[in-house]
């Protein structure tokens, strides 16, 4: 390899793209990608007209017939024009960083375009089109997208593509002139200059990937006609590596960023796609790739009945109570109401965005038939039970195993949190401020949120977990009167443990939780069990504590081992981290433990009416 010259390295790189595509659709799919993918082929079939990326104007009149009969689907245009009329009032973008990022103003200007573009279109109340104009050009006189931090030129090029397209017709041509100026210097010329240059972020297999090439593969369809050659070398570099990441869809749709970049990521993928299909007619496969079809049921899974999400990796629990819009989107490619069925079940409570009424689908009045557990396999495995779909104070549990080096990752393998009763008991404290030192790098497993003495997990000796290590489940069983799991936990620890399992059973009539964690010590060390909750926690005697949050009880129960006590420690953290205010973590503490270990721990709600005295016999995890 390392006498390969640039010629046989792009040789070398084509092979292995070939056959990725050839494993993920087949053979003769492969050669047609490939045929299509020459940058001489890519845009023979791009729509002439704009507008042509997501919403085109046949849709438009579509949608617009579809609201005159759809309730719902009136009310989401609205909402979207609602917020238009905020945005009217709105002062001019600053250019004006917070840390190395000029994100947030990226996403400002993307949410801005969007909601007025899209009133315009639907009301052709020139103030909104005034106003989208006004905000494009204010960014596209910007000195630059701020390049070294490549999300942020994704992200403005996203929105200024869709305002190019969407108000094409009626811009006059020294508008059009300077907005597709501006997305030429700072959007497709600098990502030619990435491709060129191989950035870091081109192939990798996590969100920086989607957003980046699905943002530069927005800008380069919008200005196709004009600026052939750059816009077919963008589209194919895009389509070409977008697969690094979309391929961790497989093989069931779960995503290892968590549910919070779950959302960032897949809403670049349907962006991304969508443009395709609408620009060119296809998505080259993309759409195809194992798991893509099954990706809508993670944040269904996720979702506990609180409406907060399992809770992993840098993001925040309430990431996604805003609903999913991205649901839409594959609802309509993968012909499943279940998905467009959850948003709009969520939208009965929340503002719909303009990507709700952009991919609209009718809701359906038939019942979903989804399975009370669900195991999720991949880079971060997951498993999730639950007692019911529709009552908003069931029983849900979710843990987690996987690989503590994927991206944002904290050090939680065996991570679990659980609601009961309309509240959330076990909770995860997600990300600290991304601003804070060396946060992405040497400084990051000594932040309190990201060490493993923060999450619901074993901790020995007061040390993280390994930051290389791999957790796998060795066994689970769905759809039986008591579901469980049960994660290998071993690679996680060193030192003093040659093995650590941790097992999780729904029992009780699906009303109460068992975790049950085994440790092989090779020598003497402090075990520890932790759970963060923001109940308040009164030890009731040494194996029982009393959780009171929003005016539920719950029971914590020590099983095993006898000589252990249940203890309440704060999770209070100084400044500059995140002070966790109001935050207690319930402990059980064995110092000195040696031996063959069982922690056995049971959480019981106190149901209305159910018998408080529920108990069960502490069984192996070898015989679940």
């Amino acid at each position: 390899m390392d006498h390969m010259t640039k010629d046989h390295m792009k040789i070398f790189s084509q092979v292995i793209i070939l056959l990725f595509w050839t494993l993920s659709i087949g053979l003769a799919g492969a050669l047609q990608v490939a045929q299509e993918l020459k940058p001489e082929g890519v845009l023979r079939t791009l729509a002439k007209n704009h507008p042509r990326l997501l919403l085109t104007d046949a849709r438009l009149q579509e949608l617009k017939k579809m609201s005159g009969t759809d309730g719902r689907l009136n009310r989401y245009a609205q909402d979207v024009i609602a917020a238009a009329d905020k945005h009217l009032v709105k002062p001019p973008i600053l250019r004006e960083f917070i840390g190395p990022r000029l994100l947030s103003k990226s996403k400002e200007c993307l949410l801005r375009v969007y909601d007025l573009a899209f009133a315009y279109r639907w009301t052709g109340e020139k103030k909104y089109f005034d106003a989208a104009e006004a905000n494009m050009r204010t960014v596209c006189a910007f000195r630059d997208w701020n390049p070294p931090h490549f999300l942020d030129v994704a992200e403005m090029t996203h929105g200024v593509a869709i305002g190019y397209d969407w108000l094409y017709n009626d811009m006059d041509q020294p508008t059009r002139d300077l907005i597709r100026a501006g997305l030429m210097k700072h959007a497709v010329k600098r990502g030619m200059t990435a491709y060129e240059g191989n950035r870091w972020w081109v192939k990798v297999e996590h969100n920086w990937n989607q957003v980046c090439n699905g943002g530069l593969l927005i800008g380069a369809l919008a200005v196709a006609e004009t600026d052939s050659a750059a816009a077919s070398f963008i589209i194919t570099k895009a389509i070409e590596y977008l697969p690094s990441a979309l391929k961790n869809y497989g093989p069931d749709g779960a995503w290892g960023e968590g549910p919070g970049y779950w959302g960032y990521a897949t809403d670049y993928t349907a962006y991304g796609i969508s443009a395709l299909q609408t620009a060119l007619g296809k998505d080259f496969g993309l759409s195809q790739l194992p798991g893509m079809n099954l990706t809508g049921y993670f944040p269904i899974y996720t979702a506990g009945p609180t409406g907060l999400m399992l809770n992993y990796a840098d993001a925040h629990e309430w990431t996604m109570l805003e609903a999913p819009h991205t649901e839409m989107f594959l609802a309509n490619v993968y012909n499943n109401d279940d998905f467009s069925n959850f948003v709009i079940d969520q939208l009965e409570t929340r503002t719909a965005s303009v990507y709700d009424v952009i991919w609209y689908r009718p809701h359906t009045s038939v019942p979903a038939k989804r399975a009370l557990d669900k195991f999720f396999d991949g880079k971060v495995a997951l498993y999730f039970s639950r007692s019911s779909w529709t009552d908003t104070n069931a029983l849900w549990v979710g843990i987690k195993a996987g690989y503590n080096k994927v991206n944002h990752a904290h050090l939680d393998l065996g991570n679990f949190e659980l609601d009961a009763m309309g509240v959330r008991w076990a909770r995860d404290l997600g990300s600290d401020n991304y601003n804070l030192p060396e946060y992405f790098y040497t400084l990051r497993y000594t932040y309190y949120r990201l060490m493993s003495a923060s999450h619901n997990i074993p901790v020995l000796n007061g040390k993280n977990q390994n930051e290389d290590a791999v957790a796998t489940f060795v066994k689970h069983r769905e759809g039986i009167a008591e579901p469980f799991s049960v994660i290998d936990l071993t690679d996680a620890y060193d030192g003093c443990a040659s093995s650590v399992l941790r097992g999780m059973k729904v029992v009780d009539e699906r009303r109460s939780v068992l975790i049950q964690d085994e440790f092989s010590l090779a020598k003497a060390c402090e075990v520890a069990w932790g759970m963060t909750t923001d109940a308040e926690i009164r030890i009731i005697n040494a194996k029982q504590a009393e959780l009171t949050l929003k005016g539920e009880r719950m029971i914590a129960k020590i099983l095993s081992p006898e000589n252990a006590a249940f203890s309440s420690e704060s999770a209070h953290q100084d400044q500059p981290q995140n002070e966790n205010i109001g935050v207690s973590r319930l402990m059980v503490r064995i110092p000195g433990a040696a031996g063959n270990v069982t922690v056995s721990i049971l959480l019981a709600p106190e149901w209305p009416g159910a018998d408080s005295n529920y108990s069960l016999r502490v069984t192996p995890l070898s015989a679940w």
